[in-house]
């Protein structure tokens, strides 16, 4: 059956480091919200949290402008912004 764990569709993500750490978080408090008159939502949740690493490598995982990539495309000048002096 199509889209059931046994189906033919697979997803890969490529995640940074605090991508992970986002989705992890997320997945937890997720987890967090939904009561015991869910449990297939309960079970899903659980599923995807296996996948990822442990909590002791999430934890290690820093959140900071360095290793986002989200962050340091919002640095780069815009149209609006002074060249540099490099490209003059």
């Amino acid at each position: 059956m199509a889209g059931t764990p046994e189906g033919p569709f697979r997803y890969h993500l490529e995640l940074t480091p605090p991508q992970l750490k986002i989705v992890h978080t997320a997945l937890r408090s997720l987890l967090d919200d939904f009561g015991h008159d869910e449990p297939e939502v309960l079970a899903l949740i659980h599923e995807v949290l296996a996948k990822l690493p442990d909590e002791h490598a999430i934890r290690a995982i820093q959140l900071n402008a360095e290793s986002s990539p989200v962050l340091e495309l919002a640095e780069e000048p815009g149209e609006d912004d002074e060249p540099s002096p490099s490209a003059a």
